[in-house]
């Protein structure tokens, strides 16, 4: 943990993790719940969404994650449906905001802008962004609760086996934990998991 590495991630997590959390926040009060908006989750403000060991998490393993946005589906019109809504529009956020740092860069590379004491440090903000805006999106994907991936196929299950996939989430903390913990020596679980579809976007996004 470096000063100048946490220099250049902090920021770009800050970005991510606050863009994540505020689209939560923003389409459950589209939706009709206004819970995350009274709580002051509605913000763009960033200390209003860092959880701590989550930003910690992602500048040392390179995955973390936001405070959870509260929220309320009994306020939904369509609880099932509109609870997916939700939990998609977090990591959707992020993979959008990955694909338009990706124009910038393509922009700046093609003008062949100099290196200056303002450009220089926003492209390398630019490209670390683009990467932890997609490992964000992919990591969150994961459906293991209580990650937005969870709420995401509990939405397409069957009704008769949501009961059976609740009863099997209240482990998945303890999963997650264990993969964090316990992965061997140089070796990452969610890396294995995650690292082909970030490496693939990334290179699609910024042409290298």
């Amino acid at each position: 943990m470096d000063l100048q590495r946490i220099l250049v991630l902090a920021p770009a997590i800050l970005f991510a993790l606050t863009i994540h959390e505020f689209f939560h926040a923003w389409t459950a009060n589209k939706l009709g719940d206004p819970t995350a908006k009274l709580q002051g989750r509605l913000t763009l403000n960033p200390i209003a969404h860092i959880d701590i060991m989550g930003a910690i998490c992602f500048i040392i393993m390179g995955f973390g994650w936001g405070k959870p946005v509260p929220v309320n589906a009994a306020n939904f019109r369509n609880p099932r449906r509109d609870n997916m809504l939700v939990s998609f529009a977090g990591p959707a956020s992020n993979f959008v905001s990955a694909f338009l740092f990706g124009i910038i860069v393509h922009f700046m590379s093609s003008k062949m802008i100099a290196p200056s004491s303002f450009t220089l440090p926003l492209f390398k903000f630019l490209l670390v962004g683009i990467r932890m805006n997609l490992i964000l999106a992919f990591f969150n994907m994961i459906p293991l609760f209580p990650l937005d991936g969870s709420h995401i196929l509990k939405g397409f299950l069957p009704y008769h086996l949501v009961p059976k996939f609740e009863s099997i989430s209240k482990y998945s903390p303890f999963i997650l934990l264990g993969f964090i913990l316990f992965s061997p020596a140089g070796y990452s679980i969610f890396g294995t998991i995650i690292n082909p579809p970030v490496d693939f976007f990334s290179r699609m996004f910024t042409g290298f």
